[in-house]
């Protein structure tokens, strides 16, 4: 039976080569793909990943070949990303604690959100959460997909991050302890070399953001504790780390890499790479 893998994209933008690099590792397998958006809206590739003479601002190269743009453009400009799933329909929102009747509706939460990661976790062998500057405004602090990150870890079965995408398992956190999943583990991420100074957009927002709101770098040192490790690799044409569950990787090169390194992670037992 071939695996099934659930990808999450932000509705705010994703790189094109973020997704297609692990795409065409799971179509070479055979594998069966569902997309998933925080609200269930269609995700878009962000226009500079679809430009092969686009110059990335850090690296003051272009990072998109013209076969990759074209291979980014033919998924965006398909059907497949057509009616993704939504977050915000399958996983219930936690109740605040100013809610008049806070403990009962916290048990209704938790009995809500049980039955719908269950349903999630057995119906996928692996999570991927797909990078760009998007997942900056509706990924990286979406209590919702925090919820199905501690999930599919709970049952042990893989979670692949890309770029800006790794902030989001540093995030999703134990509501009691507090403490990160990345703790103790090493990861890869967005170094702080590779950061732009200006011009981080986002699709659908009219806003020039400047810089990222914060240094995924530090945000990820800081996640994996004394016991861990983040490794910018720069310098490095690659940086792709697996550390089991988690399959981290640190920008556009890395795309493809990072998918058959989850395949090995799903058909022979891979639980370290890199490191």
């Amino acid at each position: 039976m071939s695996k099934r893998i659930l990808v999450v994209l932000s509705e705010y933008g994703y790189w094109g080569e973020e997704l297609v690099g692990p795409l065409e590792a799971f179509d070479a397998r055979g594998y069966r793909t569902t997309f998933m958006t925080p609200t269930g809206k269609r995700a878009h590739a962000l226009p500079p990943s679809l430009d092969s003479e686009y110059v990335d601002p850090p690296l003051g190269r272009s990072v998109t070949t013209r076969d990759m743009a074209r291979k980014a453009r033919a998924v965006d400009d398909s059907d497949r990303l057509d009616n993704p799933l939504s977050l915000a329909d399958l996983i219930p929102e936690r109740p605040y604690d100013s809610a008049l009747n806070h403990l009962r509706e916290l048990e209704e939460y938790h009995r809500r959100l049980a039955s719908a990661t269950d349903e999630l976790v057995s119906d996928f062998d692996a999570l991927v959460i797909v990078g760009g500057s998007g997942p900056i405004v509706d990924l990286a602090n979406n209590e919702r997909l925090h919820e199905v990150v501690l999930a599919f870890v709970a049952a042990d079965k893989p979670v692949l991050s890309e770029c800006y995408g790794v902030a989001t398992l540093a995030f999703a956190r134990d509501w009691e302890s507090r403490r990160s999943l990345l703790w103790g583990k090493h990861v890869t991420g967005h170094p702080k070399e590779y950061d732009y100074k200006d011009g981080t957009g986002f699709l659908g927002v009219e806003f020039n953001m400047g810089p990222p709101p914060y240094p995924l770098e530090y945000i990820l040192r800081d996640a994996t504790g004394p016991d861990g490790a983040f490794h910018g690799n720069v310098g490095k044409e690659t940086s792709v780390i697996v550390d089991f569950p988690f399959i981290t990787a640190r920008s556009t090169p890395d795309s493809s890499l990072s998918g058959e390194l989850l395949v090995k992670v799903l058909e022979e037992d891979l639980r370290r790479y890199g490191w």
